[in-house]
C-alpha cells in the first residue's frame, strides 16, 4: 500500500466516494480492511490494465491473513495476483521433496513465510563458539536446500523472510552475546541470510519490520497457540505492505522522483515573507534541526538515485535563495528540475514530468498544505501524495512507511542517475550553440558499446525491461531468469547498448531482444532510456542487430508496436527506420517487416567500440 493523501471523508475536500470510485486502502483502518476485504477487492479489481502475477506462499504458520492483505495491496499497486498457499508447516517438504503442486502452479514468485518459531534447533545454553558455528551451518543448510530446489525446479524469484528477535531472552542481555543465546543465534542467522541474497533470492527484512512495529505488537502468543499465526493483525499488515513493495520493485513499479514543496516543507517559515535569513534551518533550534534532518533524508534519497524536484508557489529568485542559505543541506545542484512560480502546482508537476521525460505516476509529491496535496492528487493521475501532516519531524517516517522507492537491486546507474540528468541539462545548453543538429551530434564525441547480452549486465538489463515505459515498443516485462535464458538461447539475439559522450557516461541505456523464427527475427523487445533521445542510438542499435541477425541466416526483421498510455513517442519508430507496415489491429497493434538483403549501415555520429575494446 502506498499512502496516497488525506482521508477525503475526514477532510471533506473532494466529497464522499462513490460506489464505482476506486478506494484508497490508506484511508481505511486495518480492522475495516479485514472486515470489508471482499468488497474492497471487487472495487479495486475493476481497475483496468492489471498485471497478472502468480505467487506461491509457503509457510511455517497459517498464511491466510497475510495472503488476504497482500492480495489487496498488490491489486491496489496494479497487479492481478493469483495466490497459492501451501499447507501449514510444510514449507520444507513442499519445496524440497514434494514440489509437484508448486510445479503445476508455476509461480513467478515464491514467498517463504517463516519466523523464529521455524528454527529447528538452537544451540544449547552452554554452547561454545564451535557449537554455534555447527548449529548455524545445520540451519543454513536446510534453507539452502529449499532455495536450490526452488531455483532448479521453478526458476522463479524467491522472497525469504529473515527472523524477528526471539520473544524471550533467556540469558537476559547475555542472550545477544553468548554462543548459546537465542538472540545471538538469530542475529548470526540473519547475517548469513543477508550474504546469501541475490537478485533471485530477496530477503524480506522481518527483523527490521518487527522492530519498527514493536515485538509486543508483532507477536501474540494466543494467536500462535490457537491459530498458528506468526503475527498480530498489525504484524500481518506490515508484512503484506513490505511484500507488496518488494513485488513492485521486482516489476519496476518503483517511484523515481521526489517532488518537494518549499515553505514549511523543506525549511520552516515562508521565505517570501520572512526573508532567507529568517527561515528555520540549521542546528540552532529544535525546529531548524528537524528541517535539516528532513533535508538530509531527501539528500540520502538523491544519493541512491531518486531525483529531487521543486514545485513551489513562490517567486523563483527568492525561492532559490533558500538553497544558498549556509545551513541548507540541499543545494541547487541537487535539484533536477525547479519550478517556483504562481501557477497551479499540478500544472508545474506535469511540466516537470515533461522536462525529465518521466511519467508523473513515478512521482511522490510532498507538501505540508493539505489543500495543495488534495488538488495535486485529484489532478495528476498516478502520482503518490502521502499525507505527511504538518509536523516536519514525522515527514521522513511517513514517506518511508509508503515504501515508494523500494528496489530489489542497486546498480551503478542508480547511484549516478541524478548526475546523469544534470549532464542532460548541460547537453541541452550545449545543443543551442549549433545551428546544424548533425554537427551538434558530432560535437558530443559519442562512443557506444553495443554487444550481445553479457552476465555482467543481466541485472541491469532486467531492471531496464521492468522500468522503461516510454521508449518501449512492446512493454513486455521479463524476470531475471527469462533474461538469463535469452542470453544463452542460440535462437535469440539480445543486444545491449551503452553510450558515453563528452559530458559523461550514460550507462547501459538500450536493449533489443529478438527471437529467430525461420529466416525472420521477431523483435520482441526494443527499449531505450529517454535520457538519450535524439542521439541516433537507435540507428546504431539497428546496425548491430542486423549484423548479428545476418550472421545466423536471418533475411528479415519483424517488428511490433503495442500501444500503451505511455509509449506514444515510439508509435512511428519502425516507420522512421524504414520498416514496411504489414498489419494493424483494431486496438492499434502494428506489425512491420524489414528486408535485410540490401541493408546499408545507418549510424554516422557514434563511434562503436570494436571487439578489442570491449
Amino acid at each position: 500500500m502506498e499512502p496516497k493523501g488525506p482521508n477525503r471523508l475526514e477532510h471533506g475536500i473532494l466529497g464522499p466516494m462513490s460506489d464505482t470510485e476506486v478506494p484508497l486502502l490508506s484511508t481505511f483502518a486495518l480492522e475495516d480492511i479485514l472486515m470489508k476485504r471482499k468488497g474492497l477487492k471487487r472495487r479495486l479489481s475493476a481497475r483496468p490494465h492489471l498485471r497478472p502475477v502468480r505467487i506461491a506462499i509457503l509457510g511455517g504458520a497459517t498464511t491466510n491473513e497475510v495472503a488476504d492483505l497482500l492480495e489487496l495491496y498488490l491489486i491496489e499497486s496494479g497487479f492481478l495476483p493469483t495466490l497459492h498457499q501451501a499447507e501449514y508447516g510444510r514449507f520444507y517438504v513442499d519445496a524440497v521433496h514434494s514440489p509437484e503442486a508448486l510445479i503445476a502452479f508455476a509461480p513467478d514468485i515464491v514467498y517463504l513465510h517463516t519466523s523464529v518459531r521455524d528454527i529447528q534447533a538452537f544451540p544449547p545454553i552452554n554452547a561454545t563458539e564451535a557449537d554455534l558455528t555447527q548449529y548455524l551451518e545445520a540451519e543454513l543448510q536446510r534453507y539452502r536446500q529449499i532455495w536450490t530446489s526452488l531455483g532448479e525446479k521453478l526458476n522463479c524469484t524467491i522472497i525469504q523472510n529473515n527472523f524477528e528477535p526471539p520473544v524471550e531472552a533467556v540469558l537476559g542481555n547475555l542472550d545477544a552475546s553468548l554462543p548459546g543465546g537465542h538472540t545471538r543465534f538469530v542475529n548470526e542467522l540473519n547475517r548469513a541470510f543477508a550474504t546469501s541474497a541475490t537478485n533471485k533470492l530477496l530477503i524480506n527484512d522481518v527483523a527490521s519490520i518487527a522492530a519498527r512495529v514493536g515485538l509486543d505488537r508483532w507477536f501474540d502468543a494466543e494467536r500462535w497457540f490457537s491459530y498458528k499465526l506468526h503475527t498480530t493483525p498489525e504484524g500481518s499488515n506490515a508484512l503484506a505492505l513490505s511484500l507488496a513493495a518488494i513485488v513492485r520493485g521486482i516489476y519496476g513499479k518503483t517511484r523515481k522522483v521526489l517532488v518537494l514543496d518549499l515553505d514549511n516543507t523543506v525549511w520552516g517559515g515562508v521565505i517570501g515573507d520572512d526573508g532567507v535569513d529568517k527561515i528555520a534551518i540549521g542546528r540552532e533550534t529544535p525546529l531548524a534541526e528537524a528541517y535539516t534532518a528532513f533535508q538530509e533524508y531527501c539528500l540520502s534519497l538523491r544519493n541512491r538515485g531518486i531525483l529531487l524536484a521543486v514545485c513551489s508557489k513562490n517567486n523563483e529568485e527568492i525561492a532559490r535563495q533558500g538553497f544558498e542559505h549556509p545551513d541548507s543541506v540541499l543545494k541547487l545542484e541537487h535539484i533536477s528540475c525547479f519550478k517556483a512560480n504562481w501557477d497551479p502546482k499540478h500544472q508545474n508537476i506535469e511540466a516537470i514530468a515533461r522536462e525529465l521525460n518521466l511519467g508523473a505516476d513515478s512521482f511522490v509529491f510532498v507538501d505540508d498544505n493539505p489543500a495543495e496535496r488534495a488538488i495535486v492528487e485529484a489532478q495528476v493521475a498516478g502520482i503518490a501524495v502521502p499525507n505527511i501532516g504538518n509536523e516536519v519531524s514525522h515527514y521522513a517516517r511517513i514517506i518511508e512507511a509508503g515504501r515508494y522507492f523500494e528496489q530489489t537491486s542497486f546498480s551503478k546507474e542508480d547511484i549516478e542517475r541524478a548526475a546523469l540528468y544534470q549532464e542532460n541539462s548541460q547537453r541541452a545548453a550545449f545543443e543551442s550553440k549549433f545551428a546544424d543538429y548533425g554537427e551538434y551530434l558530432d560535437s558530443l564525441e559519442m562512443t557506444a558499446e553495443i554487444a550481445r547480452f553479457k552476465p555482467l549486465y543481466l541485472d541491469r538489463i532486467t531492471q531496464l525491461t521492468n522500468k522503461t515505459n516510454q521508449f518501449n515498443l512492446t512493454t513486455r516485462r521479463y524476470a531475471q531468469h527469462e533474461i538469463e535464458a535469452a542470453a544463452i538461447n542460440p535462437d535469440a539475439i539480445g543486444i545491449y547498448g551503452k553510450l558515453t559522450d563528452r559530458f559523461g557516461d550514460n550507462g547501459l541505456i538500450s536493449i533489443v531482444l529478438g527471437q529467430k523464427q525461420g529466416t525472420e527475427l521477431d523483435i520482441e523487445l526494443w527499449l531505450m532510456s529517454c535520457r538519450v533521445l535524439k542521439r541516433d542510438m537507435e540507428q546504431a542499435m539497428l546496425d548491430e542487430l542486423v549484423r548479428h541477425a545476418q550472421a545466423i541466416g536471418i533475411t528479415a526483421l519483424r517488428g511490433t508496436y503495442i500501444p500503451t498510455k505511455k509509449n506514444g513517442m515510439v508509435a512511428d519508430h519502425y516507420d522512421k527506420l524504414g520498416f514496411n507496415p504489414v498489419s494493424e489491429t483494431e486496438d492499434g497493434v502494428k506489425t512491420y517487416l524489414f528486408d535485410l538483403h540490401e541493408y546499408a549501415p545507418r549510424n554516422t555520429h557514434i563511434r562503436l567500440l570494436d571487439a578489442t575494446e570491449l
